[in-house]
């Protein structure tokens, strides 16, 4: 398994989020979140690995925002 929290982006992580917000800025909650749904499972399928993404899980859910 990767470690998970390694920033793999780097300074392109800054235009992923602008163009994350910029989809769904015209969206009802109700849309993002099934826009934000279809993107996870897209790139849980593109990861592909099950150890990999149950961490994933993990850490996210320690993060209670």
């Amino acid at each position: 398994m990767t470690d998970i929290l390694q920033d793999r982006l780097g300074p392109a992580g800054d235009r992923f989020y602008a163009e994350l917000m910029a989809a769904q800025r015209a969206l009802s909650n109700d849309e993002a979140q099934r826009f934000n749904a279809r993107l996870i499972l897209l790139m849980a399928n593109t990861i592909g690995d099950g150890e990999t993404l149950s961490a994933l899980i993990r850490e996210a859910a320690r993060h209670k925002a």
